[in-house]
This record gives structure tokens, sequence and C-alpha cells, in this order.
């Protein structure tokens, strides 16, 4: 194990020998400075991990070394010693950024506690440094894309503000990686980001979850559990998969929306909280109001800042930078050698239409990272899925949904004829027909489609989906 490195800057050469033979003792390495240019100069190029810092020094004195040093390397731990210590000075070290103040005389033991102190410390800072960036590589938001640009554009508008956010989008696009982006740009970064995924928690259990419950409120809660939203008091909770949650339930939420505050189970007293809702569903929340199955008021309270997280197959331009970025990762992850991937390949996978988007493509990647025995993935490692051209998007233009169009449905929309069997053939068929005039008109603009038709662009690309539409084939 490597060697603590400390650095000593005081002017009385007794003391530096003194605590040079304590901290060589003790296994530390030891450098020692009689002034405070000299200190900074050796800090500067021996990098110490801990500066133990003489307060009275001719010329520069310790005050002023502990700013200059705290501007070098704001992380570096500086433990402050004087022979004349005051409660102001020692104030006034500590608002200086100073971890410890020492009174001279001190003993030896009362020194190494406070380094020990001060190293174990910084340890930790470093450790909570080194894993908050490797949450934030493991929940970065990769591409360069027109569409993914705009996301960005709108998480950056919305996270510094406390209003709530609806996200939406197919499932697998980086819902999630949204709604982490949003809360470590917010001005709640520093609070907790609680997640509930109301699809996956039993309809019977998820007020539980969400509000908490009281010891004996229903059979089994043999103790009392604080819920979600009071663990997010101060920070952000995100509700995944919005759109499967009860009536009674939706109820409950809104409350909380609206009054900031939650009641447990079994308890007649409410709780104040204050929590920044993001929530997202791969639903149609409209047609899901439309049917009966979510309350309109919710949705209004969610979708304050509402934003569309476009599929991958919209933004091809990103698979190349999604897939080096896993590659890089999972090779990291895995302690597997780093791979190359040929042009072909890539391009390959930049044409399938990754149905279960950046979700599908990263388990790809990682599973061709580990399977694959030579140093470059090449087309014939690819999945035979991938390797169909019935799965590709069909080169169709940027916006188009792409794929390949049935020579049935074709024929239907070609002809102008409605060859139907079944009322709910003939419906589709109209559908179909009206969907292609109007992408037609509007030169094959999803959004502007969207707009003019009424319906949300994920439902119109779920239409496109269903019915085969694409420019390549019905333009």
């Amino acid at each position: 194990m490597p060697k603590f490195r400390i650095l000593v800057i005081d002017d009385e050469a007794a003391i530096r020998d003194s605590l040079r033979m304590t901290l060589e003792y003790e296994g530390y390495e030891f450098f020692g400075a009689a002034t405070g240019q000299e200190g900074l100069t050796l800090a500067e190029r021996e990098a110490p991990d801990l500066v133990l810092l003489d307060v009275k020094m001719p010329g520069m004195d310790g005050i002023e070394v502990l700013e200059r040093l705290r501007h070098m390397n704001e992380s570096l731990p500086v433990v402050v010693v004087s022979g004349h210590g005051t409660i102001s000075t020692a104030v006034e070290a500590t608002k200086k950024g100073a971890f410890d103040f020492i009174e001279k005389p001190f003993a030896s033991e009362r020194v190494l506690v406070s380094l020990r102190n001060a190293l174990d410390s910084r340890q930790l800072r470093d450790e909570n440094r080194t894993l908050k960036k490797a949450v934030e590589v493991r929940h970065q938001m990769i591409g360069d894309s027109l569409g993914l640009k705009q996301v960005m554009a709108a998480v950056a508008r919305a996270a510094p503000t406390n209003a709530t956010v609806l996200i939406t989008g197919e499932s697998g696009v980086g819902k999630e990686l949204v709604a982490r982006t949003i809360h470590r740009n917010s001005l709640r970064s520093r609070e907790r980001f609680v997640q509930v995924n109301c699809a996956a928690i039993p309809e019977e259990l998820i007020e539980s979850e969400l509000f908490g419950h009281e010891k004996g409120s229903f059979t089994g809660a043999t103790e009392k559990q604080v819920g979600k939203f009071e663990q997010a008091d101060r920070g952000t909770i995100f509700l995944d998969e919005v759109g499967d949650m009860s009536a009674k339930t939706q109820a409950k939420v809104l409350r909380v929306l609206q009054e900031g505050e939650v009641e447990r189970l079994g308890s007649a007293r409410t709780i104040k909280v204050d929590v920044r809702v993001i929530a997202a569903t791969n639903k149609n929340l409209e047609e899901e109001i439309e049917k009966g199955h979510f309350r309109e008021d919710l949705y209004f309270r969610l979708a304050v800042i509402p934003i569309l997280v476009p599929p991958l197959r919209e933004r091809p331009d990103d698979v190349a930078l999604l897939v080096r970025h896993y590659m890089d990762y999972f090779s990291r992850e895995n302690n597997v050698r780093p791979k190359r991937i040929s042009q072909a390949a890539l391009d390959a996978l930049g044409r399938y239409r990754w149905k279960g988007n950046v979700r599908e493509l990263r388990n790809t990647v990682e599973r061709l990272n580990i399977m694959t025995g030579g140093d470059v993935i090449d087309v014939p490692d690819l999945p035979d899925s991938v390797r169909s051209p019935a799965t590709w998007t069909g080169g169709g233009a940027a916006g188009s949904a792409g794929g390949l169009t049935s020579p049935k449905s074709a024929s239907v929309e070609g002809s102008g004829e409605t060859k139907a069997g079944t009322l709910r053939e003939f419906k589709e068929n109209a559908e179909r027909m009206f969907l292609v005039g109007k992408l037609r008109e509007n030169g094959w603009n999803i959004s502007k489609t969207a707009e003019v038709i009424g319906t949300p662009r994920s439902n119109l690309y779920k239409k496109l989906e269903q019915y085969q539409i694409s420019q390549e084939s019905d333009g």
C-alpha cells in the first residue's frame, strides 16, 4: 500500500524535525517547508495527500497559504496549527476550508488522530466522487441526432425548475436516463432520487410503497413503513410507468401534487413533503383518458413540461455512437479485452429497426462483446435478426417509420380501393389511406402531420408501425 504524503509548513525547525520523526515512524512520507512560498512550491510539485500548516510565519502567513492551497486543490485537506490559538483564528481557518485546528504545544497523538480523520474524510470524498462519475457514465445520454438534441434542450430548460415533467416514449428509449439527467442538473441534485416502477408493484401494495403505512394498518403490516414520497422529501421522485396506476392511487398522487402532503395507510395524520415529481410512461395517456383509465386532472398536473423521447429508429445517426459507447463500457464492466467493430457491422446495426430501442441495442452489444471470439466484431457475428433485411428500416428518409410494406396493404392504398371482408378491415384500410394522404400533404414530416390530424406524435408512430407505412413504399 503506498504511503500517504504529508507536507508540514512551519518556520520552526524544531517543530518540523519533531513531526518528521513522528510521521515517518507511523509510516507517512514527510516533506517540510520553512516558509509559505516554499510550501506552495512543494505542494504543487509533490502533490501531498495532506498539509499541516502553521499560522504565524514570516512573510506570507498561514491563512493566505491556506487560501492559495484551496485554490490550487480544493480536495486537499489542510490541518492548521498555531501557537497563538484564539477562537477567532480557528473560526477564520475553518471558514477558509481548514479541516481541523490544533493549538501549540500539541501532543503527537492529537496530531495523528487529526491526520487520520482528515485522510479518511478525503478518501470517502474521493470514493464518492468516483462512484458518482461511474453512475453518470452508466446513465449518460449518448447521441448527436436532432431528436436527442431537442430532448436535451427541453431537459436543460426543465431541470432548474420545480415543475413536474412527463416523459413519454416507447419502451427502452431511455426515459429513466432523461429523468436522472433532469435531477442531476436540478437544484435538488444533492438530495435523493427515488425511483418507483408503478407497473412492477402489485396494486394492493403500491399505495403502501408510495405513501407508507402504520404498524397494524393491514394484515402483514408488522412494522411502520416510510413511503417513497417521504423518502424523496426535498429531492425527486420518479414515477416510472405511471399509466399503470390504479384510479385510487392516481387520486392520492394528485393530492400530493396539489397539497404537498401525504397520509400513511392507517393514519389520520398528514405529513408535508417537498418533492419534485417526474413521471414516465410508454402509454398514450390521452387515449387512456378517453377510455376512462387515467384521470384527466392528474394528466394535466403531470404534463406541465412534456418531453417525448423519439425511438431509436427515428435517430439512426445515434446508433454508431451508442455502439461504441457500450462496447467501451462493457469491456471495462465485464473485464473483457476491448474489441473493434467493422464498418459493415455498424451499417447493419444502423439499419436494424430496434423495436426494443436503446435497451435492445445495449443488450446486443454486451452479448457481442462477450461472445465474439476474435478482436473484431463483423457482420457474421451479429444476431440473425440484425442481419436479416426484413428487420431493417429500409433506408427511408429521416422521420419516416421505415419498414417493409406488405403487398396487400400497398395494393389497397395504391389502388384507392378498400377490398375488405369485415367492418374492421374496412376501417383499417380507410385509416391507412387517410394517414398516407396526410403524410404526403405534409412532405412526410411526422411532427407536422401529427399536429395537423390532432394526435400525439407517439400515437402516429404506432399507426405507422401497425400499418407498415413508409415513405419508401408509400411516398
